[in-house]
């Protein structure tokens, strides 16, 4: 038996059964960190000691013939954005190398009741800011199915980790695909929740009207497990929503499809193209109703996010100045030369410059030309959804228009880079929920089909993924 490929529910019936205890469980995926995390660079802390007593403490409720939760025991890992109480909490920023978190997230005390091991944190792009984590201050992670490849980003070590057997799920976070985008080039299924339907108390914010936390498995029911234990509302989090999540069961007979003939145009790659359209003709055969749909404002969202992201992004980033925390090496009185100093060693080229575009995007005199402009098209294109959501049940479109590109193929050109999100900005930008399902491959390298839903319908996207997680396979 392989423990580490075993599923939240084999894991669960394993130790119920006494097949094996939490802390060999422990000690598996630690050693497989310790044997392939070399080569993939999917961790930036692994907390080992902290592992081994959450998981001694498992096996002690076990013995006492008390229940356990269906998460208790279970290996996870989590991106470093994410506050676990003692443990460094570093952004992939070398503003915040030395912070250690001094409280949990809402998220984490969440999976702490439920009694999980939380192997360690995860490496990703800085601040969230990037779609290959290769913007990482510290190392650069690599995806599990080639060595010379991107695992996608910013969730990037969260998405390989999982790939790569090293936790059982992980969580990431997702502010214009970095969920999404990282489960398709890795091969795994990554949510991307309804915004608010998951706290973001001790999320470290990169643009707080978009940012969202979310589960990434090898299943679509592992997902589901995980976000049913981390959603609902949050009295520390105003934005947070009176949300409970319930299982409608597996039936999807009757359900309309949304093809949206926008995201199927000149950029794509035909392969990527043809294997999405292959899993939407397979599903049509069973009986699900397909239609074609227009978000006709599609093209204006990537400009649009990245107006308003950014502009988030230079206000958030504003209170790493040197002072109350963070990086702080500057000697000079003035408090200007101190801000500058540390913000100038602290911050990569990433970040600086989205910070140079939103304070710009927000600076007198182009605000309205920009920002409020922006605010307006991101209105155009919940209109788009809230139209198209009335005629279909779910959309349909790719994850991403290419497969994991390769290392260093696109740092030198950002604009290419974040052509990357163009299929999954507007999933925030309107706040609703989609998953990234794996339906297919190219040369080995993983094909991501989004489904998009309705807000707070997560059992709708839930139950049609996992009906075409069994159809593919």
């Amino acid at each position: 038996m392989e423990i580490n490929k075993l599923t939240i529910s084999k894991i669960h019936q394993g130790l119920l059964e006494k097949d094996f205890s939490a802390l060999e469980i422990a000690k598996e995926y630690l050693e497989q960190i310790d044997k392939k995390d070399k080569s993939i660079s999917a961790f930036l802390t692994v907390a080992g000691d902290s592992a081994i007593f959450q998981a001694k403490q498992v096996d002690k409720l076990i013995s006492e013939g008390k229940s356990i939760p269906a998460l208790a025991g279970v290996p996870c890992a989590i991106k470093d954005n994410i506050l676990v109480e003692g443990i460094k909490c570093t952004a992939g920023s070398k503003i915040l190398e030395s912070y250690s978190a001094p409280y949990d997230a809402t998220v984490i005390r969440k999976l702490k009741d439920e009694g999980v091991v939380i192997l360690g944190k995860t490496n990703l792009d800085e601040f969230a800011m990037g779609g290959s984590t290769e913007n990482s201050a510290f190392k650069l992670t690599r995806n599990p199915a080639d060595f010379n490849r991107v695992p996608g980003g910013s969730s990037g070590g969260s998405a390989a980790a999982v790939a790569a057997n090293e936790c059982c799920y992980a969580l990431g976070s997702d502010t214009g695909g970095s969920i999404r985008q990282p489960a398709s080039f890795c091969g795994i299924v990554g949510l991307k929740p309804t915004y608010g339907a998951v706290s973001r108390y001790g999320l470290i914010a990169f643009a707080s009207s978009l940012d969202q936390i979310g589960p990434m498995a090898k299943t679509v029911q592992d997902v589901e497990t995980v976000f049913n234990a981390i959603s609902g509302k949050d009295e520390l989090d105003s934005t947070s929503a009176d949300y409970r999540y319930q299982n409608i069961g597996s039936d999807v007979k009757g359900l309309k499809i949304g093809i949206p003939k926008e995201y199927f145009v000149k950029g794509i790659d035909k392969e990527v193209e043809k294997v999405i359209k292959e899993t939407i003709k397979k599903i049509e055969k069973q009986g699900l109703k397909i239609e074609e749909i227009s978000l006709p404002h599609t093209e204006y969202a990537l400009a649009a996010y990245y107006i308003l992201a950014t502009s988030e992004a230079s206000a958030n980033l504003a209170r790493y100045d040197g002072i109350k925390y963070g990086l702080s090496k500057s000697k000079k009185d003035n408090i200007l030369d101190v801000y500058l100093e540390s913000r100038g060693r602290g911050f990569g080229p990433e970040v600086k410059r989205r910070i140079m575009l939103g304070t710009y995007s927000l600076s007198s005199g182009y605000y309205d030309a920009y920002y409020l402009k922006a605010q307006e098209v991101r209105s155009l294109i919940k209109d788009d959804f809230e139209k198209a959501f009335k005629k279909v049940d779910l959309i349909f479109t790719p994850v991403s228009p290419t497969t994991a590109f390769k290392i260093g193929e696109k740092t030198k050109d950002p604009l290419s880079m974040y052509l990357s999100d163009i299929y999954t900005v507007s999933v925030n930008l309107a706040g609703l929920p989609a998953i990234s399902l794996p339906c297919g491959k190219i040369n080995e390298l993983s094909v991501g089909l989004q489904i998009i839903g309705k807000p707070f319908e997560e059992n709708t996207v839930l139950k049609t993924a996992s009906f075409i997680e069994n159809l593919v396979i």
